[in-house]
């Protein structure tokens, strides 16, 4: 059965229905925002498994938070901040130690970095969660979420320093698991 309702109207048609607990409106917008959720959950997990995980749990805090909901505010910007903070809370909880390392160590990336248009954006999500929790955190909240440095310090009770380091260090090794995915490809299409 397809929905006619436009997107705006079916959402908060759906808020209503879980404002008053009705389980066909929670697992419709459930539904409705699983993908868009999956899609900032897995930024931060090892893999798809952890990723529903954190999904499900924002949606447990959404559908008990409902009514702080402001309706003339857009759903998607309001969940979004839920995902990043389970993302993060999740993170916290499997991998509290952040490491430390000395300022001087870090050096500014050369600004003449590319990115190559030839990967895949499955490809891409699969480099991010090769990093290290703490790293792939930290590098999601700064270059996807754009959190500065000082506010990435503040939500995860790291320093300034620390959270420095960790972007560095986590584009570091994006770095050299790009260039080793660059030379595998090459060796296939040489073949």
């Amino acid at each position: 059965m397809k929905n006619f309702l436009p997107d705006e109207d079916l959402v908060l048609l759906l808020i209503k229905g879980c404002r008053k607990n009705d389980r066909e409106a929670q697992k419709l917008l459930y539904k409705h925002f699983y993908a868009y959720g999956m899609s900032v959950c897995i930024l931060y997990a090892k893999n798809r498994d952890t990723a529903a995980e954190i999904i499900n749990e924002a949606f447990m805090k959404v559908f008990l938070n409902i009514r702080k909901f402001d309706v003339t505010l857009p759903f998607k910007a309001w969940f979004r901040k839920i995902l990043v903070n389970t993302s993060i809370n999740h993170v916290k909880r499997n991998r509290r130690i952040f490491s430390e390392a000395p300022l001087d160590e870090v050096q500014d990336l050369q600004s003449n970095e590319t990115i190559t248009s030839s990967i895949h954006y499955k490809e891409v999500i699969s480099m991010i969660q090769e990093l290290p929790p703490a790293y792939r955190t930290i590098f999601n909240l700064y270059v996807i979420e754009g959190y500065k440095h000082v506010e990435i310090a503040e939500l995860l009770g790291i320093s300034v320093g620390t959270s420095k380091s960790n972007l560095f260090k986590a584009k570091e090794k994006l770095r050299k698991i790009l260039q080793a995915f660059l030379k595998e490809d090459y060796v296939k299409t040489a073949r």
